[in-house]
């Protein structure tokens, strides 16, 4: 069975279809969509974004869309940059620039004071825009003063799990995939999603 996940971001779109293809779903991004169209994110919550991005896309498509968004909320800054996480240093910020502006936005501050958590928000919507499903994960840790790692993307070479002494660009793959923010969404998001599909309401 087929979702179509609201992202051009490949990288992502392979982390969530990693999750989703056990239980017997296969997960495209709109790369790999023809005839998308470009849905503003101008919620002010990651909740509002992966909804707009679920229900726009899926009623142009006439498909099931799978819209998840999700960011950095760092303590020291307030929040910041949370929904703005991908243009944290601007619009067409790259990670590095982002890395690098988070680094010099928390230069000086001790690493106990440095405590953050990434946020995953996922929605669903059938074919006609109807939200079906909404969950969201969250995973604790705290931003070291500098990168360390190359897996994963985004923040992750500056997220770390205090617990392992690890960033997610160190941990791998495998380890992310259990303790993340987006594998914690969607163990919640699963069993839903298998109760829409099993009773029909998937067809």
């Amino acid at each position: 069975m087929l979702l179509i996940l609201g992202t051009h971001n490949r990288k992502k779109g392979i982390e969530l279809h990693q999750l989703l293809e056990p239980v017997g779903f296969e997960l495209k991004t709109l790369a790999d969509v023809p005839d998308t169209i470009e849905v503003v994110e101008d919620g002010d919550s990651f909740a509002a974004n992966a909804r707009l991005k679920a229900v726009q896309q899926a009623i142009h498509l006439n498909r099931w869309v799978l819209g998840e968004d999700s960011g950095l909320c760092v303590d020291a800054l307030d929040g910041r940059p949370g929904v703005l996480s991908a243009r944290f240093f601007g619009p067409d910020a790259s990670d590095q620039m982002n890395n690098d502006h988070l680094l010099q936005e928390l230069k000086g501050l001790p690493l106990d004071k440095r405590s953050a958590h990434y946020v995953c928000h996922m929605s669903l919507s059938d074919p006609t825009g109807k939200n079906r499903i909404d969950c969201e994960g969250i995973c604790r840790g705290r931003i070291v003063t500098s990168l360390r790692g190359q897996g994963g993307f985004g923040y992750d070479p500056l997220f770390e799990i205090v617990e392992y002494h690890k960033t997610f660009g160190e941990l791998g793959s495998s380890v992310k995939s259990v303790l993340s923010h987006r594998s914690r969404a969607m163990r919640r998001f699963q069993p839903k999603l298998l109760r829409i599909f099993r009773a029909g309401g998937g067809d």
